[in-house]
């Protein structure tokens, strides 16, 4: 080992498990496919304002988590810490708010936050988001919740638990912003705790600290608060949840950490994770474009943590990746035969099927082990008897048959699972 390591909190997946990484990411992109979302591919870094307006000031993501540095211009840049602000600069550029609504996009990669590294928290997190901008719709919103229940769904979980409420609009939100801060003026705060409070008091509801939480017990909430318009969108949202089949627990104490928030509010987490629970949330943004330059446009998103939910899985006992990258495996005896292996290897693969070969003149032995590692189901033997033949040796590795086939009829026999 010559000493160079990944840099702290950014995981690194290897196969097996990247294979499962990776199904979990596909996974839940297709549920977002199939809810009508188009692909986005973001920039991983954007001027530092992008978020500073977007995301809120006041927030620690912001204040305290970004890697934000200078270019050789003097700009300002920092690595993405969220998706959403960067959707909406993006749409907003690209005017694709000017066509048909709502704008419906999802997006998936590597995330950046300066956070004291744990399990399940990291400096370099992987999410899958999707955003839906342009339309106030509470069945939009629970569309969007219900995209994120299905990902889960098609992995197996079956152990996650998702949490609703609503924080209010730019009408009622006003009116509880003053009696928590009238609330929060009465406790006996850190000074760093009052300044958060001063800037956004609902941000001291999302404070994790046990002895914050103790001070907060008769905190006013937020849906106590709500106006009667945002009430009705609240009602319908559980509604529709309902409709569809969606379990949710109503959570009056549910906060997300981003100032950008309003009205629906939700989050997904798995007790088997421990402190690092959640999997994944969102919420809508009704005042986020304005705050880009853009015009009065609503939005919801959510953003789901591909290496939570991963976790997740992996405490279930569930492998997303149960489908065999390799299914077949060459093994060449002799100079002909490995010309001849990659040939067919070419083949089996254009046709759709993994193949992979012993490479570097093994032996049998040592090929066949090859084969076992691999995780393939078929052995393909080849060898100067069966090119003379015009025949493969095609074995089974999970029963041990073995028969003598053509060239021509190995994927015949390897897509149909019978050799006999």
């Amino acid at each position: 080992m010559n000493g160079l390591q990944a840099p702290r909190g950014v995981p690194e997946y290897l196969p097996p498990v990247s294979e499962d990484f990776l199904a979990v990411r596909n996974t839940l992109g297709r549920a977002a496919q199939l809810g009508g979302y188009g692909y986005i591919e973001l920039p991983v870094f954007e001027d530092t304002a992008v978020f500073v307006r977007g995301v809120g000031e006041s927030t620690d993501v912001v204040s305290k988590e970004m890697y934000t540095f200078t270019d050789r211009g003097d700009r300002s840049l920092s690595l993405r810490p969220e998706g959403t602000a960067g959707v909406m600069r993006s749409v907003l550029e690209h005017g694709l708010h000017r066509g048909g609504l709502p704008v419906k996009l999802w997006y998936a990669g590597p995330f950046f936050r300066a956070e004291r590294p744990q399990q399940g928290r990291y400096r370099q997190l992987q999410q899958v988001g999707v955003e839906a901008i342009g339309v106030d719709d509470p069945l939009l919103d629970a569309e969007v919740i219900a995209v994120a229940d299905e990902g889960y769904r098609r992995l197996g979980l079956r152990g996650f638990r998702l949490y609703l409420s609503s924080i209010g609009c730019r009408t009622c939100r006003p009116v509880y912003r003053a009696a928590l801060q009238e609330f929060l003026d009465g406790l006996d705060l850190d000074e760093p705790t009052r300044q958060r409070a001063q800037l956004n008091p609902l941000r001291v509801l999302d404070d994790k600290r046990p002895a914050i939480q103790d001070l907060l017990v008769d905190a006013p909430l937020p849906p106590d608060y709500l106006c009667d318009e945002c009430r009705e969108h609240f009602t319908r949202v559980q509604q529709a949840l309902t409709a569809l089949g969606v379990r949710f627990t109503l959570n009056p104490r549910l906060v997300r950490g981003l100032d950008y928030y309003t009205r629906t509010t939700f989050e997904f987490d798995h007790p088997a994770l421990g402190a690092q629970s959640g999997i994944g949330g969102g919420g809508r943004y009704d005042g986020l474009m304005e705050s880009l330059g853009g015009p009065e446009l609503t939005g919801i998103g959510f953003g789901l943590g591909t290496d939570r939910t991963l976790l997740a899985c992996q405490a279930e006992g569930l492998h997303p990746a149960a489908a065999r990258p390799i299914e077949a495996y060459i093994v060449p005896v002799g100079e002909a035969a490995r010309d001849a292996g990659l040939v067919l290897a070419g083949r089996l693969r254009a046709a759709g099927v993994g193949v992979d070969m012993a490479y570097g003149g093994r032996g049998m032995k040592g090929a066949m082990k090859g084969a076992d590692r691999s995780g393939a189901r078929w052995a393909i033997i080849m060898g100067e008897r069966e090119l003379a033949e015009g025949v493969v040796q095609l074995k089974d590795l999970e029963t041990g048959a073995q028969a003598a086939v053509s060239a021509d009829e190995v994927l015949g026999k390897i897509l149909t699972g019978e050799i006999s």
